[in-house]
């Protein structure tokens, strides 16, 4: 019994060397396409996000977290900054990205060629009369790697930019959250100062009842007005601790580990009415879906020219390797090898060229429609939101300017003519409630101020955001 060998042959070693180094280089980077990402999002949020892949920078990134929050009261850029280091959604997105880059990898790696033996003749007399090996490649796959290789580029900076939406879809909600927050302590802390004056006249307003000097349907006004408060405080705390905690979970915070604090107020209005005539063309420059768009429908461009040159011949192969042949003669056994080079194609049945240009041609109109009708959108929400900041900043001020010190003024008279006893009681608790309102609804403006300038980040960059632009 005889050993058969095989030659090495070129094939492997031609599909080898036909391996797309970038793209092996980009695919394989242990962070693939995070830097960019990184440096968008800090141009963006003013914080940058933090991919943690192994056991020993997920601690790193805790010790940091902790060190930025634990017993502190944070502001927005400190939520928003941990939000991106710590949330773990925002890692999975990470990890998609990842996979991205797998795909970019192993495009530029190019085919696997196949190995086919067979073996024939199998008897008493020896292992086989014929043995043949053969290595198969796919020519087509070769002559259009650089094509499919810039596909898979487009397709990695497709979900990159997809993750980049996802970050700064975070940072504008906790943000937001931030904002509610803070807004709910702020309210809960005007209620609890109105409880504690009316809990000062219910004690004045037993001391008159007990004299006679205050009937018992006024001391029955006063107990309820002060019930009442006493049940928004409650309702009003409760707000406060949902909200910091919808926060907390938006930081990939939970239990023991929420251990930081936030403001009672929100930061006053700015002194200068916010403006930017130039905020459709920011819009139009960063937005992330925007881009996006442009690079699905380059990909489409891409796709359609490719399917241009391969709708005629589905596939190429080509099959390299040799046949050993064993015969018995005359002179003894004779051993015969012939290399084999075998070239084969695919060809439909049917001319689909005309099939594929059509779906080529509806899938650039359905990609080029969709990007002019994000630009429209993008334009308009970036208008609303513009014209929401000014609203929502002069909706503010009047309360600041205007309604507040009208209700302090009245407040002051009717103490005044409370202590003169020119009014009930009754009437000073109408006063009471009518100044809460009032300091509650200042409150609420300048919130909705604030969360309007997220609107406004939001429709020049991208990503969800809830604020008001209507």
């Amino acid at each position: 019994m005889r050993l058969l060998s095989v030659t090495a042959l070129a094939l492997p070693a031609l599909l080898a060397a036909c391996a797309d180094t970038a793209l092996v280089g980009a695919g394989s980077d242990p962070r693939p396409g995070f830097a960019l990402l990184s440096s968008k999002s800090r141009d963006a949020t003013g914080a940058s996000p933090t991919w943690a892949q192994n056991s020993a920078e997920l601690a790193a990134n805790e010790a940091r977290v902790k060190a930025l929050i634990a017993g502190k009261t944070i502001g927005p850029d400190t939520a928003v900054q941990v939000a991106l280091m710590n949330n773990r959604g925002l890692q999975a997105a990470f990890a998609d990205l990842g996979f991205a880059a797998a795909d970019v990898w192993e495009t530029g790696l190019g085919p696997n060629p196949a190995l086919a033996v067979g073996i024939s003749g199998i008897g008493e007399v020896g292992i086989a009369d014929a043995f043949e090996a053969v290595i198969v490649g796919s020519l087509l796959d070769l002559a259009t790697r650089k094509q499919r290789g810039a596909l898979a580029m487009t397709d990695f900076q497709i979900a990159q930019l997809n993750v980049l939406a996802a970050t700064l879809a975070l940072a504008w909600e906790t943000r937001l959250a931030w904002i509610d927050a803070v807004a709910a302590f702020e309210a809960a802390a005007l209620v609890g100062r109105a409880q504690g004056t009316a809990d000062a006249a219910s004690e004045l307003a037993a001391e008159l009842g007990r004299t006679g000097a205050l009937s018992a349907s006024d001391q029955a006004r006063e107990y309820a007005f002060t019930a009442a408060l006493a049940a928004e405080r409650a309702e009003a705390r409760l707000e406060a601790r949902l909200a910091k905690e919808r926060l907390a979970r938006l930081m990939g915070l939970s239990g023991p580990e929420a251990t930081f604090y936030v403001p009672d107020r929100l930061p006053s209005l700015p002194g200068r009415r916010p403006g930017r005539a130039n905020v459709e063309r920011m819009a139009l420059e960063h937005r992330v879906d925007i881009a996006a768009g442009r690079l699905a429908l380059d990909r489409v461009a891409r796709e359609y020219r490719l399917d241009g040159q391969t709708r005629m011949i589905s596939d190429i192969a080509l099959a390299a390797g040799v046949e050993v042949e064993r015969t018995d003669g005359d002179a003894g056994r004779e051993t015969e090898t012939t290399p084999v080079l075998e070239i084969g194609f695919e060809i439909p049945l049917y001319d689909t060229a005309a099939l594929k240009g059509r779906r080529g041609q509806m899938a650039y109109l359905h990609a080029a429609n969709a990007l002019a009708q994000t630009a429209i959108d993008a334009r308009a929400e970036a208008r609303a939101a513009h014209a929401a900041v000014e609203g929502r900043y002069d909706i503010a001020r009047h309360w600041r300017d205007q309604v507040l010190p009208l209700r302090r003024t009245i407040d002051e008279e009717a103490l005044k003519s409370y202590n003169g006893m020119l009014t009930s009681t009754f009437e000073l608790i109408a006063d009471a409630r009518e100044a809460l309102e009032a300091e509650l609804g200042a409150a609420e403006a300048k919130a909705d101020y604030w969360r309007a300038e997220v609107a406004v980040s939001a429709a020049i960059w991208g990503g969800a955001a809830e604020g008001d632009t209507e």
